[in-house]
């Protein structure tokens, strides 16, 4: 069976978690109701959840939401499934050329990608580019393996 592992640089480092997947795998327990951590991701960034997704984040039970804001910008947010608290929050830029990531950038598309698929190899299958809360650029790719 295919299985995309997401695959998360920030600064050259590597962060790899294996999101459930409908079918054959059981979804995380969580202890907190979407309900809130939805309230909480909006609670940081009021606007339309454009995406919702429930993954194992290394063990941990985790609401990813893309919330689309009022003012026009698109924010991704983790919640902790167990206790309701957001973990992470990355502001989305439409591609490696925006003006902020392009500042904050320190290595290229084809560079990040090549380190990406030497240490998972498959097919890169979506890339996103964001803006970490300590203000970093990174790639994230959803490789098929």
């Amino acid at each position: 069976m295919n299985t995309i592992q997401r695959i998360l640089w920030t600064n050259i480092a590597l962060a790899a978690c294996s999101p459930a997947m409908a079918g054959t795998e059981e979804l995380p327990k969580t202890k907190v109701s979407m309900e809130v951590c939805m309230k909480a991701a909006q609670a940081k960034h009021e606007g339309e959840v454009v995406k919702l997704e429930l993954k194992d984040e290394r063990g941990v039970p985790t609401y990813e939401f893309e919330i689309l804001a009022k003012d026009g910008k698109s924010w991704e947010l983790e919640c902790d499934a167990n206790t309701g608290k957001i973990t992470e929050e990355e502001q989305e830029v439409d591609n490696a050329e925006a003006q902020l990531f392009k500042q904050k950038a320190k290595i290229s598309l084809e560079q990040a990608k090549d380190i990406a698929l030497k240490a998972h190899p498959g097919q890169v299958v979506e890339v996103e580019y964001e803006i970490e809360s300590n203000g970093d650029a990174s790639y994230e790719f959803d490789i098929m393996t």
